[in-house]
């Protein structure tokens, strides 16, 4: 994967994650009101000029895709495209599912005790590990780190690191089954 295309994906979920924690504020209960706060959602602009030095007129290479990626279709043919939009409606649509493999291995706290931020950053890389094989767990794992420094509690990533450690091996264990 080139640096491009590392750097697309890490800026889609952080989109991802944007509009997922926005969810937990303004609920959408259609994927049309779920395109809608996808589409409202500014980029995070300022904090990628800060990490990575880059200028605002670049900003844009980082929400859109290389020119040699093929994107998954996400089966909304109507819908925003893109990396960003897959993970933000494949955690919608599965939410009940994640919270409760997330609950399985958050031993001793309830979901809704967790902060926003890392629920929520747990959310997107247990979807990850579960329907996206293209990433390597261990991606997941570093990503999900990053998205915590930056929006969790500062104590936090041990918590966020254990639990996406705990359902990849419960996967490799073939005790949480891939989804297609």
């Amino acid at each position: 994967m080139t640096r491009q295309e590392r750097d697309y994906r890490r800026a889609q979920r952080l989109l991802a994650f944007q509009v997922l924690y926005s969810q937990e504020f303004q609920s959408c209960a259609t994927v049309e009101e779920l395109k809608h706060a996808f589409a409202s959602v500014p980029p995070f602009v300022s904090e990628l000029e800060a990490d990575d030095g880059v200028d605002s007129g670049d900003i844009e290479k980082f929400f859109s895709p290389p020119p040699e990626t093929v994107l998954p279709e996400d089966g909304e043919q109507d819908g925003p495209g893109g990396f960003g939009w897959e993970l933000v409606l494949g955690v919608w649509r599965n939410r009940s599912e994640l919270d409760a493999v997330i609950a399985r291995f958050a031993r001793n706290w309830r979901l809704d005790r967790l902060g926003r931020a890392e629920l929520n950053i747990l959310r997107l890389g247990t979807y990850e590990m579960l329907y996206r094989s293209d990433i390597p767990p261990r991606v997941t794992i570093n990503e999900a780190l990053e998205l915590d420094k930056q929006f969790g509690d500062p104590r936090s990533s041990s918590f966020v690191n254990g639990i996406l450690d705990a359902v990849c091996k419960a996967k490799e264990r073939n005790e949480i089954q891939e989804q297609a």
